[in-house]
């Protein structure tokens, strides 16, 4: 069963989210603010943290950054901050994806169940479906005679080994271009433009190679 960790401040939804994860076979903990959420996680590691960003004792942020010292463990941020920029801290301290309050709860399951397939499968295949081409990460070849180049590789071969994983832009672009590029938003549109002709059926309706507007881009498998 997988253990999950729910951190808000808010009784209610704490109440309501214990409630509707339990009735879906998850076993829950709950914790009001930061360090009781750190504490609990160190004496009981969870598989899953669903975390608000503000807490009464310490930004949510500061609970990312406390876990990520220790652990991989995936972090859904759960908040009711809806500018990009704070999903973006979020993104780059080390969550794994983002639901803006008011959510529907079916959102939010949906969101735990590709976090956990993504961490169970991460690193399991080298070769992965996109659309009706196979890209065969190790041998560096995508079925159909396509052709990629490095910089498309290296771009691909980051969102793909993360499915279902929202990265956000500066990490892509420092990662594939360098820190220096970490504002050059438009090397991403233009390369992810060029991966969407190549690979999706549809390149103006992508169905795996997707954009979150303001914040980064996701592989859906």
């Amino acid at each position: 069963m997988t253990r999950v960790l729910v951190v808000d401040d808010e009784p209610q939804l704490l109440r309501a989210l214990r409630i509707n994860l339990r009735a879906r076979d998850y076993d829950v903990e709950v914790a009001a603010d930061g360090t009781t959420a750190l504490r609990q996680a160190g004496a009981a590691p969870p598989d899953l943290v669903v975390l608000d960003l503000g807490l009464p004792d310490i930004p949510g942020v500061d609970v990312i950054h406390g876990l990520r010292g220790w652990t991989r463990v995936p972090i859904i941020v759960l908040s009711g901050r809806a500018g990009s920029q704070d999903k973006v801290e979020a993104l780059e301290a080390g969550a794994d994806d983002y639901v803006t309050k008011p959510f529907d709860i079916e959102e939010l399951v949906a969101r735990i169940r590709a976090v956990s397939r993504r961490v169970t499968t991460a690193g399991e295949a080298s070769r992965v479906d996109v659309g009706e081409h196979t890209v065969d990460l190790a041998g560096k070849t995508v079925s159909g005679g396509v052709h990629l180049t490095p910089t498309e590789w290296h771009l691909l071969e980051i969102l793909i080994r993360d499915p279902g994983k929202l990265i956000s832009q500066q990490q892509l672009l420092t990662t594939v271009w360098g820190p220096s590029y970490r504002r050059e938003t438009h090397y991403l549109r233009q390369y992810m433009a060029q991966l969407r002709r190549k690979l999706e059926a549809d390149p103006a309706h992508p169905r795996h190679l997707l954009t979150e507007p303001g914040m980064g881009y996701r592989f859906q498998p």
